[in-house]
């Protein structure tokens, strides 16, 4: 099998840093899904609607904000809304389009959901780190995501 000038150790560095990213995920979704019923992702979503909400976000903005699909935002957003964390609604300038908003029940959840998870990660190793370190790592990240 041809490497095609790919290093040796690129390989293994990948699939640890993707096994390192799921276990991390994995104990996320742990400790925020046992004290607050919200998975990991259900708590991205919440975060990035309070951020970039004004009155409502579009869902493929919302995807594109979270790294998912607009149908897989759709079916996490159900239970969400089912409970009385997001709302949604027709837009009133594109009827083909439904906007996202974090209900004030929703914001509560949240600043909850942060303190859960704050907790879960003052044990890490990242937490450690110097800001410089942090910093590097940071940028080293971004250069992974610029593929």
């Amino acid at each position: 099998m041809k490497s095609l000038n790919v290093k040796p150790e690129t390989e293994a560095l990948v699939l640890d840093f993707l096994e390192t990213a799921t276990a991390l995920e994995r104990s996320l979704d742990r400790a925020l899904s046992y004290t607050k019923g919200v998975s990991f992702s259900e708590y991205r979503l919440l975060k990035t609607l309070y951020e970039l909400n004004a009155g409502g976000l579009p869902r493929i903005d919302l995807a594109n904000a979270v790294g998912l699909t607009a149908s897989a935002v759709t079916r996490a957003l159900k239970p969400l809304e089912k409970i009385g964390l997001v709302t949604s609604k027709r837009s009133e300038r594109d009827a083909r389009q439904s906007l996202v908003a974090i209900t004030p029940g929703g914001r509560v959840l949240l600043e909850e959901a942060r303190a859960i998870l704050l907790d879960a990660l003052r044990g890490l190793a990242a937490n450690t780190l110097s800001v410089q370190k942090t910093s590097e790592f940071r940028a080293r990240l971004n250069e992974m995501k610029a593929i």
